[in-house]
């Protein structure tokens, strides 16, 4: 499996936001989640649906999504 096929964004899910596929868990929480300094481990432990290939896929997500957001320098 590609790593962005783990994500999945369904309009009848948490509003439409990017979720690892098959849970309620967005990209965004899991990336806060180790953003706010607990480890992978802890991650996995506290969600035990989730699994390293999750993580990598909310890191690809955020990736792709960061390539196509564009930044004005004039802003």
């Amino acid at each position: 499996m590609q790593p962005l096929e783990g994500i999945s964004v369904d309009p009848a899910v948490r509003f439409g936001k990017a979720c690892v596929r098959g849970t309620r868990l967005t990209v965004g929480e899991v990336l806060e989640f180790l953003a706010s300094g607990r480890s992978e481990q802890e991650l996995l432990a506290d969600f035990p649906q989730l699994t390293h290939d999750d993580v990598l896929a909310c890191f690809a997500w955020a990736a792709a999504r960061e390539r196509r957001i564009q930044i004005d320098p004039a802003a």
